[in-house]
């Protein structure tokens, strides 16, 4: 029955992100097309991992908290004030992805894999965290308040409660608290 709570926040999760796509053409959120690219891959190995490790529906809000961020990434194309800058930052993340794969791959070890997509999603959401501590009013908060309910229904339909079914909605929660702490700063 509480498998139903994850489409829900699924759906809360598209409209976080066409809240915050929808804030980028009115010129209201600048976003790093780098983060948000960085935001999409993290999730999507995490998700890879826990599905390789035969979690259930719990692995849907992990699939979402990239699945959005992807297409911030792609409606940032369309948008002239985001901006593509790479910096120290964006290579650790991409080397931190690319060795949670291999790390994967070679160990065969899925939580491996998820320790190093927290990382990488983590160090990619430090300039947007900075950004938004120094100037919050270039970031729209509402798919963050959401970021931080939708992963809590992963904990809802976890079956067994291992590190692959929780570790990355755990991550989730307290990223997305950071984020609308610093978004709820004024100025």
């Amino acid at each position: 029955m509480f498998e139903y709570l994850v489409f829900i926040a699924a759906a809360a999760t598209l409209i976080g992100a066409s809240v915050y796509i929808r804030s980028m053409f009115k010129g209201q959120t600048n976003p790093n097309k780098i983060t948000w690219l960085m935001w999409s891959i993290a999730p999507f190995i995490a998700t890879a991992a826990a599905l390789s490790n035969h979690v259930g529906w719990a692995v849907l809000p992990v699939f979402m908290s990239g699945f959005s961020p992807f297409l911030v990434f792609t409606a940032s194309f369309f948008n002239k004030k985001a901006y593509w800058k790479l910096s120290s930052f964006d290579y650790i993340c991409g080397i931190l992805s690319g060795l949670a794969i291999a790390l994967w791959f070679v160990t065969n070890n899925p939580n491996l894999a998820i320790t190093f997509a927290i990382m990488s999603d983590a160090l990619a959401a430090t300039p947007t965290l900075i950004k938004a501590w120094h100037n919050p009013e270039t970031e729209s908060i509402w798919l963050f308040i959401i970021g931080v309910f939708s992963p809590i229904t992963s904990f809802i339909v976890a079956t067994n409660w291992g590190f692959s079914e929780i570790a990355f909605p755990t991550y989730l929660v307290v990223i997305n608290i950071l984020l609308v702490f610093s978004m709820s700063k004024k100025k």
